[in-house]
């Protein structure tokens, strides 16, 4: 199933920031485990999202992301930083997420493309902690090891993360 396409966003004064356009915005990109929110209204292009998995290692956390649209969108990705501290082997404790479709150039094909929409980046992130949790591309390869070497403390330690900065 091929998600809806997300309207292109003209950063930053081309927004329409009516009260409308913000609830089509919210609830396009709305998916169970997702919400939106724009920290300032009449800054349609920066937005944060936060995610609550529902099922999986990191069950019972909510992960705060935040969302640059930079102007040259849909030419070039979104800037996506992970504001909270987690233990995952694609996201580092600074903050920095690999997922491929946020690669402006990638040698596989699968980063970036104007075809692609912010909604892509969303279930994207959404599914960094369930399908495409990847412990064989890691960029925390701390994390990573960890998962190889006890899955069980790999499990404790996400949750004690969990505990301490995602709730």
């Amino acid at each position: 199933m091929q998600a809806p396409t997300m309207p292109l966003i003209e950063c930053p004064s081309e927004i329409d920031c009516s009260s409308k356009r913000l609830q089509n915005l919210r609830s396009t990109f709305q998916v169970n485990t997702c919400k939106v929110t724009f920290p300032d209204e009449n800054k349609l292009c920066h937005f944060q999202l936060a995610i609550s998995p529902d099922e999986g290692y990191y069950l019972g956390g909510k992960f705060q992301f935040e969302i640059e649209v930079p102007e040259a969108y849909n030419m070039v990705p979104p800037k996506v930083k992970c504001l909270t501290r987690i233990w995952h082997p694609n996201i580092a404790e600074t903050g920095e997420i690999c997922l491929s479709l946020l690669r402006e150039h990638s040698i596989d094909g699968t980063g970036w493309a104007p075809t692609r929409t912010l909604k892509d980046v969303v279930w994207g992130l959404n599914s960094l902690f369930t399908d495409l949790l990847n412990f064989d591309d890691p960029l925390n390869i701390d994390a990573a090891e960890h998962h190889l070497r006890d899955k069980e403390d790999f499990r404790n330690k996400v949750q004690d993360f969990i505990k301490n900065y995602a709730r």
